[in-house]
């Protein structure tokens, strides 16, 4: 009832609006109820009376901090609404005002926490801090309509908010996003706008990871090299990345943009590990010396090449750039990486070995503790506090350092219970966003992993096995966005919405005050809001069960049945071949049974009307296709045909087929598994493209299928054709997971198989690294998808 009676008032109070004229409010399904993310604390909202803002509206609010945080709101509203709000020192009329006070901690005992009245009196926040008020003045915003967040001036909708009682404080102190334009960049604009969502959700630190293998993203006046030489990259097919950076004056204005929203921007500068770009630059800073011919290196994973941890230029260099470094941001804290530094080299290496030995170390593992101890003395003279990934757990931890949990948990609880400050960002559980966050077959290409929204909204970052007298060290969780598989500015956007929507009320929410199904309600709100900052978010397609496929192959009658990850409004499709719109789409409710070929194009819509991409499914109709030939049969026998051209890169297939015979290398009779081409012609110069082994292969022969069946196809291999007919086609793709699996109806026996496969480095990723070979599955029989064994390929002896 208290649902009801709230929107039956906000209808009636919306067609009152002197702001609006005679224009007829639009009531929108989305605007239901209320939909603060994240949760506050305690919020009492009354059945009956609410506050409608006009163009009389004044904010009340003492000179200083809090006149600012008042001009920002007006100006906000001011777009969406046309309202222009004055801004007075002292109350003249409170039913026509919102007032902004700051108290005491007896009132407000957080400094980022709030009280939030609206009444017939008027509406009141009240805060320790500005920030805490600036928070309050966020959830005012969320108690509006999403259209409170419009670019432009929105006529027809009634700004009418609950009379409603908040007390909030966050549950953590540190609530943070990663984001890592060191892989791909990310421009000062997307990153504004990745910061007023930060902003709108409490978010309270941007986490920036500004330096990587694989580029330099700061300028340095310092070590110009690093912006000249380390923030660009040659990729896998020639082409070049960069330069991209900031520069110093960008870098100021992104921490001044993000402090206005009271968003402190923390910095990640590695050591030692992941720093081939900085060797690439200054060789000299590696165990090699200054003439190892060092790339920035352009293939995702770990690198062996880190700083030289017995080189003191090494450390002089530390100091001069963090020197530099550090004055352009205004966090507390600074980020130092520590993460995945392989020890090989350093056990190889006369200079680091001479380091162990001086300072009476025990191993490589006691070295890195050794540099970051150095690093963590440099970050405290500028009166800063170290952060680190777990990693600097090895061999002993620095004094002050904060751990940075991020595998798992185990490094968290460890620290935690050692005395060190932690915060918690498992991947396991989670909090890594460039995961799947659905079925990856139809999902743009990911890292790996699988991370939905409620895998997301479930994590307490508070484990059990954390002893309850160091519960305190937990400062607080983050969702981290590693750009490696993000090609587009997009998809940053589209891997951490919904799901930092999460990370948000995980961070802030009291754990007994979450409800799943209650935010789920709220997000179909906060979709609407991210429409209006062209948030391409994550929209979760139709998915069949098992595994989606777009080529659905059957012999008898087929049903497909469809989900969702995420909930959404509808799911909508045609069979006429057009593309699903709100107007022509037929809404989904049974899943659909197909007798002959159809063409099936699908899509989710969610409440506020954006919709996720379409997914089109062939539907066809087969008979078994017939063997050439059986096992036994004369002519044929085991092993396949493996054709190449080594050190030669590739752009296409058809660069492959049209090879001259007498330009390949043939293996007769080979075993699939174990035809390939090793990576690097030399090990000790991996990651030089000089020294990639790029490759171009043909694959024929016969494949065995065990009965009549019909068989799902899964290879990462560019081009797959069975009896002449082209069943997987990868390319154009990153060939890291299967996007493209296919299912066809075949009879037992042998069949006809021709593959093209090319070794090269694809946006990053090298298919020297996937698995030789091409998985099945029969359809209807309770089983997994399997390599063909070598045993069931064949070759014509013909």
């Amino acid at each position: 009832m208290k649902k009801v009676a709230w929107l039956a008032l906000t209808l009636v109070m919306g067609l009152g609006l002197v702001a609006c004229g005679d224009e007829v409010m639009v009531e929108h399904p989305y605007n239901e109820g209320t939909h603060i993310i994240p949760m506050p604390r305690e919020m009492e909202v009354q059945e009956e009376g609410s506050f409608t803002l006009s163009k009389n509206i004044s904010f009340v609010a003492p000179e200083g901090e809090l006149t600012e945080v008042a001009k920002f709101f007006a100006d906000k509203v001011k777009t969406s609404t046309g309202f222009n709000w004055q801004i007075i020192g002292e109350s003249k009329n409170a039913k026509q005002e919102i007032a902004l006070e700051i108290v005491g901690a007896d009132v407000v005992p957080n400094a980022e926490g709030y009280i939030l009245e609206v009444s017939k009196e008027g509406i009141k926040i009240q805060g320790q801090t500005p920030r805490g008020i600036f928070w309050g003045l966020q959830s005012l915003l969320q108690l509006l309509p999403a259209e409170i967040e419009s670019p432009e001036v929105v006529r027809n909708v009634a700004w009418t908010l609950p009379y409603v009682s908040i007390k909030d404080e966050p549950r953590f102190g540190y609530r943070g996003m990663h984001l890592d334009p060191c892989r791909h960049f990310i421009t000062v604009e997307e990153t504004k706008k990745l910061i007023d969502i930060m902003s709108m959700l409490k978010i309270n630190t941007m986490h920036w990871h500004l330096t990587e293998d694989q580029g330099w993203r700061i300028e340095s006046k310092v070590y110009p090299r690093l912006t000249e030489i380390a923030s660009k990259r040659i990729e896998g097919d020639g082409s070049t990345y960069g330069p991209y950076f900031y520069t110093q004056e960008e870098i100021k204005d992104i921490v001044a943009y993000a402090k206005a929203r009271y968003v402190v921007v923390m910095p990640e500068i590695e050591f030692p590990g992941h720093n081939v770009g900085v060797l690439a630059a200054y060789p000299e800073l590696g165990c090699w010396g200054k003439d190892f011919p060092y790339e920035v290196r352009n293939i995702w994973g770990v690198s062996d090449e880190v700083l030289c941890a017995g080189n003191d230029e090494v450390f002089e260099f530390a100091k001069n750039i963090l020197d530099e470094i550090i004055p352009l941001f205004d966090s507390e804290y600074i980020h130092i990486g520590g993460d995945e530094a392989p020890k090989r080299i350093w056990a190889k290496c006369p200079k680091c070995q001479a380091r162990i030995k001086a300072e009476g170390l025990k191993d490589e593992y006691e070295l890195q503790s050794y540099f970051i101890h150095r690093i963590e003395e440099i970050v405290l003279s500028h009166g800063k506090k170290m952060i680190g990934w777990e990693e600097i757990l090895e061999g002993g931890l620095a004094p002050s350092a904060i751990v940075m949990s991020w595998t798992g948990e185990k490094g968290g609880i460890t620290s935690a219970n050692m005395g060190h400050d932690v915060i918690m960002c498992p991947s396991s559980e989670g909090l890594y966003h460039d995961h799947y966050q659905g079925d990856y077959h139809i999902e743009p290409q990911a890292i790996g992993g699988y991370s939905t929204l409620d895998k997301v909204y479930k994590y307490n970052p508070m484990p059990e096995a954390i002893d309850a007298d160091k519960r305190h060290h937990v400062l607080g969780v983050q969702g981290n966005h590693w750009s490696e598989y993000f090609y587009e500015p997009w998809q940053v956007e589209y891997h951490a919405f919904p799901r930092m929507l999460a990370v948000a009320e995980v961070a802030w929410t009291p754990l007994e005050k979450k409800d799943f199904a209650d935010f789920e309600r709220r997000v179909q709100n906060m979709q609407k809001r991210l429409d209006y900052h062209d948030i391409r978010y994550y929209i979760p397609q139709p998915e069949q069960e098992g595994g989606s496929l777009n080529t659905v192959a059957f012999v008898d009658p087929v049903t497909l049945k469809f989900t969702t990850t995420n909930s959404v409004d509808k799911i909508i499709y045609t069979l006429d071949g057009s593309e699903p719109t709100l107007k022509n789409g037929i809404t989904y409710g049974e899943p659909l049974t197909f007798n002959e070929d159809a063409e099936l194009k699908i899509r989710s819509v969610v409440l506020g009307g954006s919709m996720s991409p379409v997914r089109t499914i062939k539907v066809l109709r087969q008979t078994f296709g017939p063997a050439e030939a059986q096992v036994g049969d004369e002519g044929y026998k085991p092993g396949i045909r493996f054709s190449y051209k080594a050190d030669h890169y590739f752009k296409s297939v058809e660069e492959v087929l049209d090879l001259p015979a007498d330009s390949l290398m043939v293996v007769e009779g080979g075993k699939m598994s174990e035809c390939g081409l090793p990576f690097y012609k030399e090990s000790r110069l991996e990651h030089l493209m000089s020294n990639v082994n790029h490759y171009g292969a043909i694959y024929e022969g016969y494949i065995n299928f065990p009965e009549d069946a019909v068989y799902r196809l899964s290879s990462l291999h560019h081009k797959v054709w069975i009896d002449d007919q082209l069943v997987i086609d990868n390319e154009g793709e990153v060939t890291k997971t299967p996007r493209h699996d296919t299912s066809i109806a075949l009879a037992q026996g042998l069949h006809k198989v021709k593959v093209v496969s090319i070794g090269r480095i694809e946006g990053g990723w090298p298919t020297f690294w996937n698995r030789i070979g091409i998985q099945w599955q029969r359809i209807g029989v309770d089983e997994g998808m399997t390599y063909i064994p070598d045993d069931a390929y064949y070759s014509s002896a013909k």
